[in-house]
This record gives C-alpha cells, structure tokens and sequence, in this order.
C-alpha cells in the first residue's frame, strides 16, 4: 500500500496499541497498512522500556532502562520505525517519569540496592524516600506492604537469603540472612520494616496508593540522566516523531521538567502530556508542549451531547431508588467529605509530610493548626494542581475559602497563603500541598467516587465531572474556537487505555438522558421483579449492564464473565459494601447472585428490550462524536479497535487484545477513512493556523444539530461538519424539517454522498438517514 504524503511531525490522527509479549513490534508491523488505509499518521505505543515480570500495561517499568526484550527490543523497534515510515506513519512512545515498578524488587537494580543498603545506597535519591525513626531505630524505610500485623506470620527466608511475604520479594543486607534463620529475626537486621498500607507514615511517595509503583526524582539531573539517557539516543538516531508523558501531575516540577524534555528531544517533535483539568481550567501555557491527551476535550464532548431536562429526571430517579442524591449541590459535598476521608485513610503520609513544609512559612504556628489548614485546602481545592503559577489568583481564593469555614486554623492558613504567594522561597511546601491535592482528588473522585454514585455513569469519566454533566452548543463552540486557537495540536480522545468505559458504551448510556421515564420504567421492573440487595451498587452496575449489553441476543458467557468482573473491582472500588483492603465476599457475591440472575432469568429479555429502544440511537450518536473528534479543533486520538464498535469497561477490560483481521466495511471505519481524508487535503484548515467557526442552525429542532467549519487562518472555510445529537428525538424524516443549516458562502459537496448544497438547507435533505455529513467547497 502506498504511504500517505506529508511531514511526518504534523498529526493527522494518532493510533495507540497496547503493547504485550502477544502483540509486540512485530504484530505492529502487521497492521500498519490498516492504519494507513484508516488515514492515520502517528501511531502511538504503550511504553516500550523493560517491566516487571508478567506486566500487561509496561507503566511498572524497571531499570535500568531498556527497551523491552519481550516486545523485540531496540532492533524490534528499529524494524518497527523502518516499516512504519516506509508507509508514511510517525511513532509517538508512551513514557513514565514519575514511577517505577518495585514489585519484584531483585527485578529493579535501583530498588533492591536502597532495600539492601538503606541510607549508604547510592540510589536512595532516586526515589521519593524519607527514612524514619521507628521503634528507637534511626533511618528505617517503612514498606506498606501488609493487611495487617498478623501478615508477618507469614514471612520466610528463601534459599537466596531474600525475605518473602506473599508476592513480595525482599532483598537483604549482606551477611543479614541465612535460609534457615528466624523471619522476624533477619527482618529486624534490614534497613526496612513492614508495616499496613494505612500506616500514618510511610517512607516512600507511590503513584497514587499503589505500593509497587514508587516515585522516582527526575528534577535531579543525575536521575534524570539515568531515566531518559535512552531517549536521547532514540532522537538522535531519529526513531521516535513524539513523546506522550505519563501523570503529569505527580512531578515535582512539571515546568521545568517538560523543558528538559523540549531541549531533549528537539523543537519539532510533538509532546503530549496526561494531566486531567477540571471544569473551567486552563492547561499552563508556558508549558513547552503540544497539549494534553485529551480528557478536557472527552468531557465537552461528552457534555453537549447528554440531555439537560433528562439529567434533572434522572436525578430524582436515583434518588428514588437508592435514597442518594445526584445533583450538584450534593455531588460537591459529597465529594469534599469523600476527599478529606481518603486523604486521612490513605495519603496521611503526605498530609502530614505537607504540612511539615508548610510549617516552616511559619515556625511559630503549632504543628496541629498547619496540618488542620492544609487539610482543609487540599479538600477545597477544585484545579488538578495548585502550582502552576496561572493558577495562582484560584488557589489563592481556594485559601481563603477554606479559612471561612475554619477560622480557628487562621494562622495555618496564613502559613499557606505565604508558601503559594512566595512559592520560590517555599518550594517543597508548594509542591508538598498541591501534590496532596492532585492525588487525593484522582483518588477519591475517579478510583472511590465514580463508582459511588450513578445519576448517569456516562459523565463520570476521566475530566468529567457529573456536578457538570452538560453543556450548551454556544459555550461548545466557544471553548472549541478557543481550543483551536490556543492548542490546535492537543489530543482528542474518546476512548483510552485508562477510561471508565470506552466512548462507545457512553454514547449508548448518554441517551438515558433522553428516556427517562422509559428507564424509571425498567428499574422499577427490576427493583420487583429481582430486589436488589444493595440498590446503589446495582443502579451503577444495571447502566453498565445496558451499556454493553448485545444488541441481539442474549449476553454469552464471555461477557457474562467480564461484568462480573467488572462488579467486583465496582464494589471494592467503592468501597460502600466491600473494598480491597476489606472485602466483603458475603456482600460480593450477594450482588453477583442478583446480577446472574439479570443474565440469565427473565429478565434479560426486558433489558434486551430497552437496549433494542436506544441502541440505534447510541450508534448514531457514537458516529457524531467520532466526527467532530476527528475534524474539530485538535489532533484525534483513536484507541486500538476503535475503528469498530467498541464495548469495552474499564481495565483491565479496555486492554482486552483486539481482532484487527476484522475489515474496514463498517460504519465506523468508514467514517473514520472520509474524515481523516478530508483532514488531510485540507491540512493548512486542521493544522496549527486553522481556524473554527460555528454555523448557524435556524428552527424548532435546530438544538439537535452542531455544525461547524474549519479554514486556513482568515480564508473562507474549506469543511464543514454537520453532526446530530439527541437522536431519540431527531429521527430521520419529518423531525428534520424542522433545523435549517445555513452553510457558508458557495457550493459544498456532501463527501460521502457526493451530494452537492448552497445556502440554507434543511438537515433531513442534508443529512437524509445519516447522523453526520462532512461537506467540502466545491473549487
């Protein structure tokens, strides 16, 4: 197949796979014509260093760095770039700064040396680690790794004289340990103690709570030397078109680090970095970069197409059924209490090291009072992190916000505004608190929080938030003319490795919105005909169930298993009736009893008739928002099988391998292969100049239709995309008489049915039965 022309470095689309020992470079190599034929011009990989043994993701990574063997190692990735550029295709890698996988500690040389050797390590400044004084002992590095005390029961020496506990492997100090030694004996000889996870003091920051993953300290050039050497070599050798950075926000100085970076791999290559915003948050723009992966944009889209009069509906719905409220002013109190109980649960480790270093802005203020303040703020805060300096004004009100409702911590509030006023004087306080903050909202709001409440499942996603669960077609123009100004070559994604639910299972949930009453209907039926044992944690897993039931039929046994798997991560994420750290196996199995039974009784046929009264609907509206994803402002992102339907939940079922034998004669993919067409002969109008214009819809019916153009700079516009929404009531035929597109100076080919309009058109003569329609000026 002949490659496309043009610059490798300008985006097009990007592809991301997710790399295994089963679908390595190799297997890559083998769909790149796929891709071609799709129109993609980057194609994005999981990371490629060595991880830990068995890992399906690579983020566990270990050093020291090397491309992993497993995937084909540099001469695989080197085949790979051959072959990808041979046909016209860019490489972006997946690349983790922030962590490094110490499951297996004789698997990470820099690990196993710091548990060897404590504080004499020379690797000990890799890693985030403060050693403490524990039981008399000065310099101990405590390790979150048991459930409880009565874990240690468990622990042996094994013949190479390692400590283990479960899966846990733990090297030695020299000379410490014999096989036939005492445990507790060889344990107390070690630089390290074992202690639970909720451990009020920890020796060492974790990517988020997760204990295999500790954060490493690329602000230290010699750190950072260590952890990128290798991509400098792939830029210099020219292997790599692009970077995508992993957890931003878990960085210790995420501006200057992005600058070494730019200088690392050069002016031109893209650099995309994962870092969710909150609603209203700007991404920093002194950041050297090309924007972020695209969850600001996944929740705008995901907004405008969610029925506003239905969410008030739904919200009286939930609350009949679970008690629970789901509307705002509620979601935001229950997300403030949910954040300061997961803070003081899981994080108290970094509260207390926080407040530690804000107590030096203040050395006379008691410690107690500084730790109440910053506790407050973290729970306060609504931006992903305090510390960018253009945030500074938000934070700043963020403080005195919190002091209202705490004015007994005044003075720690003091303490506070000094450190975020004057934050070069006060660094680690900075960064202490707003890194706090980050974790704790990720945590308690995506991981706990998302699958606590269920008004409509499809808005609680990654930069989502269900306080927000819409938008108005002004404000979505708006903040994509801002977009297209601002970031016109940050991803848009739909789905990704990391979503709640793939893009086109939110699709399908969304249009709940616009059945309500047909909805209250099927749960009532449920409710009485199978009472559910905990109605909240079923009214979260019936939505999903709808989500990805089958459009025919009845579900099979493969996804029979994957929702109950789906349900047990549901419940322990909650953490309501069971949890990870305390399962409930009564509980759990309760609710898969009750969910069984909705697979396989009577039931089924009452859901696969309510999945049959919305599903056209979602497919059509999943086509729309591929559209304006694709040819709306900034770079579209797809995930591997994205170009077929997609029923994928959250992982590890979203990393599920992908049949890519299947051909391209599907809706999906062909609207993929015009759009991405169309991008690309009109690249100047997509590219970092191009610019975005509504188009205004006149009518009864015009709230259903969002149409925009794209031009090079001031020019006339060169596309136009008309994409529906709310299709349940906008079917085709007379519902569309009722919207009139008035489309842009000229004539405009319709380029998929080669249909040609000027002027004021209705949308039932321009779209017919179709749910979007991209048009080009006729020359």
């Amino acid at each position: 197949m002949s490659a496309p022309d043009g610059d490798l470095y300008e985006p097009i689309a990007t592809y991301r796979v997710q790399l295994t020992p089963d679908f390595a470079f190799a297997e890559v190599v083998g769909i790149l014509d796929q891709l071609v034929e799709l129109g993609i011009s980057h194609l994005y990989l999981s990371p490629i260093l060595r991880a830990m043994p068995g890992s399906t993701h690579g983020y566990d990574w270990t050093p020291p760095t090397q491309i992993s063997p497993e995937l084909g190692g540099l001469d695989g990735f080197r085949l790979l770039r051959a072959h990808a550029r041979a046909v016209g295709i860019g490489l972006l890698v997946d690349i983790v700064p922030n962590h490094v996988g110490i499951r297996l500690p004789t698997q990470n040389a820099w690990w196993a040396d710091v548990l060897r050797h404590g504080i004499g390590s020379p690797f000990l400044d890799y890693f985030d680690i403060v050693p403490v004084t524990h039981e008399g002992r000065d310099d101990v590095i405590l390790l979150p790794y048991l459930g409880s005390e009565s874990d240690l029961a468990d622990l042996t020496v094994d013949e190479d004289a390692n400590l283990r506990l479960h899966e846990w492997v733990l090297p030695t100090t020299p000379g410490s340990a014999e096989p036939d030694d005492d445990p507790l004996e060889v344990l107390a000889r070690q630089h390290y103690r074992l202690v639970p996870s909720t451990y009020s003091l920890l020796s060492y920051r974790r990517f988020l709570d997760i204990g295999e993953l500790a954060a490493l300290r690329p602000e230290v050039p010699e750190v950072f030397e260590a952890t990128h050497g290798w991509l400098r070599y792939l830029a210099n050798e020219d292997l790599i078109d692009g970077l995508r950075v992993d957890h931003l926000d878990g960085l210790r100085d995420p501006r200057g680090y992005l600058r070494r970076l730019r200088d690392l791999i050069g002016p031109d290559r893209l650099l995309y970095v994962e870092k969710g915003l909150a609603i209203g948050e700007d991404l920093d723009p002194e950041l050297p970069v090309d924007g972020t992966t695209g969850y600001d944009q996944l929740q705008r889209i995901e907004a405008v197409f969610t029925a506003p009069q239905g969410i008030i509906e739904l919200d009286e719905i939930y609350l009949w059924f679970t008690g629970q409220h789901g509307d705002g002013d509620h979601l935001r109190a229950e997300a403030r209490q949910l954040r300061d109980e997961t803070m003081r649960s899981r994080f108290p480790t970094r509260l207390r090291m926080a407040s530690a270093a804000v107590a030096l802005a203040a050395p006379s203020v008691p410690a107690y009072v500084v730790e109440q303040a910053v506790a407050a703020f973290a729970v306060m805060i609504d931006v992903s992190r305090a510390d960018y300096p253009h945030l500074r004004p938000r934070v700043l009100a963020a403080i005195e916000e919190a002091r209202a409702g705490l004015p007994s911590a005044d003075a720690g509030f003091d303490a506070l505004a000094t450190a975020f006023t004057h934050p070069e004087d006060f660094p680690e306080a900075v960064f202490r608190v707003s890194e706090l903050s980050a974790v704790v909202a990720a945590t308690a709001i995506e991981n706990v929080g998302f699958h606590r409440t269920a008004r409509l499942v499809s808005t609680q996603e990654l930069g989502s938030n269900p306080r927000h669960p819409t938008i108005s077609r002004s404000a979505f123009h708006e903040q994509n003319q801002r977009r297209a100004r601002t970031w016109p070559r940050a991803l848009t994604a739909t789905t990704t490795h990391d979503t709640k639910r793939s893009g086109d299972v939110r699709a399908r949930i969304a249009v709940l919105a616009q059945v309500p009453q047909r909805w209250n209907m099927l749960v009532r039926r449920i409710w009485a005909d199978y009472p559910p044992p905990h109605p909240r944690t079923a009214y979260l897993l019936l939505q999903n169930l709808v989500g990805i039931w089958p459009e025919a039929g009845l579900p099979d046994a493969d996804l029979h298993g994957r929702l109950t798997a789906y349900a047990a991560k549901a419940m322990r994420e909650a953490a309501v009736i069971s949890s990870w750290t305390d399962p409930n196996p009564e509980a759990e199995q309760q609710t898969q009893d009750w969910l069984t039974g909705l697979l396989t009784g009577p039931a089924a046929a009452v859901i696969g008739d309510f999945v049959a009264l919305i599903a056209a609907t979602g497919r059509a509206e999943s086509l729309s928002r591929t559209a304006i994803a694709l040819l709306g402002p900034g770079v579209g992102d797809l995930y591997q099988g994205a170009q077929w339907w997609d029923d994928a939940l959250t992982d590890p079922d979203n990393r599920r391998p992908v049949d890519h034998s299947r051909d391209l004669e599907h809706p999906k993919a062909r609207l993929i292969i015009d759009a991405l067409a169309v991008r690309r002969r009109h690249r100047a109008a997509f590219g970092v100049d191009g610019d975005y214009r509504d188009v205004v819809v006149r009518g009864r019916r015009a709230r259903h239709v969002l149409a925009f153009s794209r031009s090079a700079g001031d020019a006339d516009p060169s596309v136009v995309v008309v994409a529906t929404r709310l299709l349940q009531t906008f079917a085709p035929g007379a519902d569309r008489t009722h919207a009139v597109v008035d489309l842009p100076d000229g004539t405009w080919c319709d380029v998929r049915s080669g249909c040609e309009h000027s002027g004021a058109v209705r949308a039932d003569v321009l779209l017919e039965d179709r749910p979007v329609a991209i048009l080009e000026r006729v020359r």
